[in-house]
């Protein structure tokens, strides 16, 4: 068996939009990892980009040699309060065809290292109970289970149970009130 071709970690930009936007629309329209109904327009997604940029949030891409967009992860704001300003919300997401290679742990272990480096302290990550291939990746990347909340969601004729899981890093190393 071949190996997979290589893969790298980007910074995507705005001329991601469109590969993004089909990633994360063929999961809305096919699992409960994301908890929308409708799939996003073009413009929701120029929303999207502009609201990483004013937050300073990266948008962190997985790219096979070609170019092509296989995954990716963000963060952003958990809490529109300012004690919560330590504290972020992070997703990753891969390509439906590309699951199961390790590009998830890539793209989350590259979200926590930017987390570190931009002085947060707290990485939550909300995921549908169901969801047992990023619990596990969640779990073995040190993060812990804070909570259930039972049937918080409803998609697909069904209750969702939806997990917070956290992972507390040791930054910022001098986090101020205000």
């Amino acid at each position: 068996m071949s190996a997979p071709p290589p893969v790298s970690l980007i910074r995507c930009g705005p001329e991601y939009a469109a590969p993004i936007l089909e990633i994360l629309n063929d999961v809305i329209l096919t699992s409960t990892a994301l908890y929308d109904y409708r799939a996003r327009s073009p413009e929701m997604m120029q929303a999207w980009f502009e609201t990483k940029r004013r937050g300073g949030f990266p948008v962190i891409g997985a790219v096979d040699s070609a170019g092509t967009l296989l995954g990716f992860g963000s963060y952003g704001t958990f809490r529109a309060f300012p004690a919560y300003k330590y504290t972020v919300e992070h997703s990753v997401y891969v390509r439906k065809d590309r699951r199961g290679e390790g590009l998830g742990r890539r793209l989350l272990e590259a979200v926590i290292a930017a987390a570190r480096e931009n002085d947060y302290h707290v990485l939550i990550g909300v995921i549908d109970s169901s969801n047992a291939a990023s619990v596990k990746l969640h779990r073995s990347l040190g993060f812990q289970l804070c909570g259930t909340f039972r049937e918080a969601g409803f998609k697909f004729g069904r209750w969702l149970d939806v997990e917070f899981h956290q992972l507390i890093l040791t930054s910022p190393a001098h986090p101020v009130d205000g």
